[in-house]
């Protein structure tokens, strides 16, 4: 327990913006940054699903439905080919920006950067 408690770091909205523009955005990303950007959004993902059951906002329909397709990007591995894994960079950009759009709307979050 003290081991996670001290591997803890508070939820960084600015970060999660930067890292969706960076794969939402009408250029892609290098190449090489692709694995680290998708390892970024995994836990932008966990950490937004861990929100979503602890402040019961997976109760609305919406949040529970982008609940489970977090959960199903984060199970799934990034494809090697560069369109495939843009695609599924793009698919987690976005459901991790629907999410934390949804929760600054349900005042689960205090900040919107």
């Amino acid at each position: 327990m003290l081991e996670r408690l001290r591997g803890w770091s508070p939820f960084d909205g600015g970060a999660l913006l930067d890292d969706v523009a960076a794969v939402l955005d009408d250029v892609p990303p290098p190449e090489e940054d692709t694995s680290q950007l998708a390892e970024r959004l995994h836990g932008h993902l966990a950490r937004l699903v861990t929100i979503a059951v602890a402040s019961e906002a997976e109760q609305d329909q919406t949040v529970a439905q982008l609940v489970v397709r977090a959960r199903t990007l984060h199970a799934d591995r990034l494809p090697c080919g560069r369109q495939e894994a843009m695609a599924r960079l793009r698919r987690l950009g976005w459901t991790a920006n629907e999410l934390h759009d949804r929760f600054v709307a349900f005042r689960c979050l205090k900040e919107a950067a």
